[in-house]
């Protein structure tokens, strides 16, 4: 219903220091004599093309490694191999190390702020990020956090955030919001279509049979979210019983399907009319259905518009200004370390200068078939 949540805890981008299992040990760059392999850079590469809108469009952008966004992934990705080896080199020459129990006592830290080990789970499990994956870049998360406790001070004094808070006033203002609950039966039937196929014993199937199995498995979840409403209005007070045995929206399941405050923007109009029409400690007079499934809501509580005070937000500022100093640090010596660096480009093809005349060749080519299809547009009016 919502965006994916990502980690804010993790302020210091993880990217940079994601876990290399080679696939080749080819070098393709030297910095400082470190050697960054082919088998880094793909990996690297593919965590990036495989995120985001293109892998939602269903393009593959390795099919054509002349094409603009091709080369313009593949210059970032040189750019963060060169960074994360010049701190790799940084952090080894100063000593320091991150122990088991600074990444346990991350881990903590991150489940306090979100309520529960299962919220975690589930967001890495929405995100498909591994547990093994995110306690290495948690790793090299704790490790970058002491690298910059090195390079100076990034303490928030009372006066910069609250000078923040005054220069901000409208982040920290909000529209009308409800606190809701609710359960979801998930239809989908494209997936549910997928299911049915992919099952060994649907394989003799043809399309009529297969239309006719889902339009029976839409019916099933229809009067699964009409039997949950009736049981429902008969003892709400089941409601988040209920919901953490059958809610399909992993997240708030586990909350006894909790969402918190949200504005009605936040959600799809179906729902948002739904809560914002219904009073609180009460469950909505009916399903409501909507692009994800069958909704059974149930309002908890509501706030006006309003700003959130100083006191309510100080601690989340002083947070963000302190990972924002960190970040100019790391900045400021990685910048240094650059020009101190001995870079060579074993493989020519991963050299920067000509990867961006890649990217301003693929654009002037984009730019002049842009410019004959609107001739040739305008020929045939």
């Amino acid at each position: 219903m919502r965006g994916k949540k990502l980690l804010a805890t993790l302020a210091v981008s993880a990217v940079l220091f994601a876990g290399c299992g080679l696939k080749s040990g080819e070098a393709i760059i030297k910095v400082n004599n470190d050697k960054i392999t082919q088998g880094q850079f793909d990996e690297m590469f593919d965590k990036q093309a495989n995120n985001g809108m293109m892998k939602a469009l269903g393009i593959d952008i390795k099919n054509d490694k002349n094409n603009f966004m091709y080369l313009l992934i593949k210059e970032r990705v040189i750019n963060e191999l060169i960074i994360k080896s010049l701190l790799d080199q940084e952090i080894a020459k100063r000593g320091i190390k991150v122990t088991n129990e600074d990444v346990d006592n991350a881990i903590k830290e991150i489940v306090d702020k979100l309520g529960s080990k299962e919220q975690l789970d589930n967001i890495l499990k929405q995100n498909n990020i591994s547990s093994a994956q995110f306690k290495d870049d948690l790793k090299n998360e704790v490790k970058m956090k002491k690298l910059a406790k090195e390079l100076g001070s990034s303490s928030v004094s009372d006066a910069e955030a609250k000078d923040f808070y005054n220069k901000n006033i409208n982040k920290f203002k909000h529209p009308e919001r409800v606190r809701a609950s609710h359960i979801l039966i998930s239809v989908n039937p494209e997936e549910i279509t997928e299911i049915i196929k992919s099952d060994e014993k649907n394989k003799s199937l043809d399309d009529a049979a297969v239309k006719a199995k889902v339009a029976e498995e839409m019916k099933a979840k229809e009067a699964k979210a009409n039997q949950l409403f009736a049981e429902l209005k008969n003892d709400p007070s089941q409601f988040a019983k209920l919901a953490k045995e059958n809610s399909e929206d992993p997240t708030s399941a586990v909350k006894g399907g909790d969402l918190g405050f949200f504005a009605a923007e936040e959600m799809v109009p179906e729902f948002s009319k739904a809560a914002f029409s219904t009073k609180p400690n009460t469950i909505h007079d009916k399903i409501v259905k909507s692009q994800y499934g069958y909704h059974i809501i149930m309002v908890t509580d509501r706030a006006t518009a309003g700003t959130d005070p100083y006191e309510k937000v100080q601690n989340d500022i002083k947070g963000y200004l302190e990972n924002q100093k960190q970040l100019e640090l790391i900045d400021k010596l990685t910048d240094s370390l650059k020009k101190q660096a001995k870079i060579e480009y074993v493989n020519p093809e991963y050299d920067p200068s000509t990867v961006q005349k890649g990217i301003q060749e693929s654009f002037k080519n984009s730019e002049d078939l842009a410019k004959k299809a609107k001739e040739n547009a305008e020929k045939k009016k």
